[in-house]
């Protein structure tokens, strides 16, 4: 889907851009499939904030995605493809044989009037659900099981993909957009195909209040705040924080491993994702 930008007509429009979704088909969501969103501003259940910088923003309403796929031999035509504020990607609207209506991902090259399958003896095409013993090798592949029957859980966002490089056994190999090469059981499903809307990183918000409108609060560094506040407040003049990053309860932000080391999944993985940073695998 191609980007608009505006004209620097204005402060607010000036360095900003939108998606202007040529592939959107209606804006009328199935309301049968739509369920209350409640919001938490970044607080627990006893009211405290755990997740600063979060509140406010537009109303939503959450879209029921069918992430198990588990409808099998009977075909699914494609209704619509719309937009899900709760995601990057878009969704899409089928309705199977017997009436039901579902959403899923929506991946790119899925039209209207397409019929998808699911199941063992589903064609790998664009938009087919199948066991990962059932796909090609090197196939673009997104909404990846962890655990049979519970789901795809891995490579759901916007332009997400992942390949199936080897299979071995009851084993399966993927190398996932992180990087991270990982085994999976060749019984975990996965869709066919690489994930909608591309242009989405390419977004360019332009002013504060689109951000709000997305429920995000101004982030403010640590070094401008006071003493009382963050271990990096205060100073004389501007500091550079005197101490290494850190975050307001004292917890070093760089360079920690969060991962547990005895994590049963560990032997999962044979190749770590990379460092963002610097392009380096983390070991």
């Amino acid at each position: 889907m191609p980007i608009k930008v505006y004209k620097r007509t204005s402060a607010g429009r000036r360095n900003s851009s939108v998606n202007i979704r040529t592939d959107i088909t209606t804006d009328k969501p199935e309301k049968s499939l739509l369920r209350p969103l409640k919001k938490t501003g970044g607080r627990n259940h006893s009211g405290k904030i755990t997740s600063r910088f979060r509140g406010g923003g537009h109303k939503r309403r959450y879209r029921l995605i069918d992430f198990k796929r588990n409808k099998d031999e009977c075909p699914a035509e494609v209704l619509s493809i719309e937009y899900d504020p709760n995601r990057t990607c878009n969704i899409a609207l089928v309705q199977y044989e017997d009436g039901e209506r579902r959403y899923m991902l929506a991946p790119l090259g899925l039209k209207v009037g397409q019929k998808v399958y699911s199941g063992q003896d589903a064609e790998p095409r664009v938009g087919n659900s199948l066991p990962l013993s059932k796909i090609p090798m090197g196939l673009d592949i997104h909404n990846i099981e962890l655990t049979i029957g519970r789901g795809g859980q891995m490579v759901r966002t916007a332009g997400g993909t992942a390949k199936l490089v080897a299979r071995e056994g009851s084993k399966a190999t993927l190398v996932l957009p992180s990087g991270e090469m990982r085994i999976v059981n060749s019984k975990c499903r996965a869709t066919i195909g690489q994930l909608g809307n591309l242009e989405h990183m390419s977004v360019r918000l332009g002013k504060a209040g689109r951000k709000r409108h997305l429920g995000r609060r101004p982030h403010v560094r640590g070094t401008a705040q006071n003493p009382v506040d963050h271990p990096m407040g205060g100073g004389e003049g501007r500091r550079a924080g005197g101490r290494q990053p850190c975050s307001p309860t004292g917890k070093l932000s760089k360079g920690g491993k969060t991962r547990r080391k005895r994590k049963g999944s560990n032997k999962m993985i044979i190749r770590r994702r990379r460092n963002k940073r610097d392009g380096q695998l983390v070991l």
